[in-house]
């Protein structure tokens, strides 16, 4: 796992070798947050990141400067690795919790300016996540939805659809709550 940009750019953390998360790519990455740099200021926005696995993409945010991130990651030794390395970072600005993804969805009072969600590719109910986002409205108006999933998942006709990015095998469906 690399840091690829912001105050933290260039430094490296390896999960253990056990580690059931599929980080996503660097290339991967890198190319989602050059999409983002053209649609919001990172600058004081708060951020959910949902199956948050490494903590990649959460730190990722808040090295570009995010006022706050909340991960949420149900496995236990990927919640016990973001936490060694958020204060390894000495990062106060995330807030670690470990819960079901859905479940802690169906219960948030709280809004984001942007979700990223990376669940595995695989998952059962994948598809109900935007339902979910919008319906509990978790968003802010202006804010984005991204899930990254497989070339299987199809998200196209949902209402709140906004494009579809592609790096190898990696894709990115953006979601935006004006659409509705």
């Amino acid at each position: 796992m690399r840091i690829v940009s912001g105050k933290y750019k260039g430094r490296h953390f390896k999960p253990p070798k056990d580690f059931k998360a599929r980080p996503t790519t660097d290339f991967a990455k890198e190319n989602l947050f050059n999409i983002l740099a053209n649609y919001i200021d990172f600058q004081d926005k708060n951020v959910l990141d949902l199956f948050a696995g490494t903590g990649s993409i959460g730190i990722e945010f808040i090295s570009r400067g995010a006022s706050r991130v909340t991960s949420v990651e149900n496995n236990y030794k990927h919640f016990q690795f973001l936490k060694k390395i958020t204060q390894k970072l000495d990062i106060d600005n995330i807030r670690i919790i470990k819960k079901d993804v859905f479940r802690f969805l169906e219960h948030s009072n709280e809004k984001f300016d942007l979700i990223f969600a990376d669940p595995p590719y695989q998952l059962e109910g994948i598809d109900k996540l935007p339902d979910l986002i919008f319906n509990n409205n978790l968003i802010e108006e202006k804010g984005i939805l991204i899930i990254e999933h497989s070339s299987q998942t199809h998200f196209g006709n949902h209402n709140c659809f906004s494009e579809l990015r592609t790096y190898g095998s990696v894709n990115f469906s953006f979601f935006r709550p004006h659409n509705l």
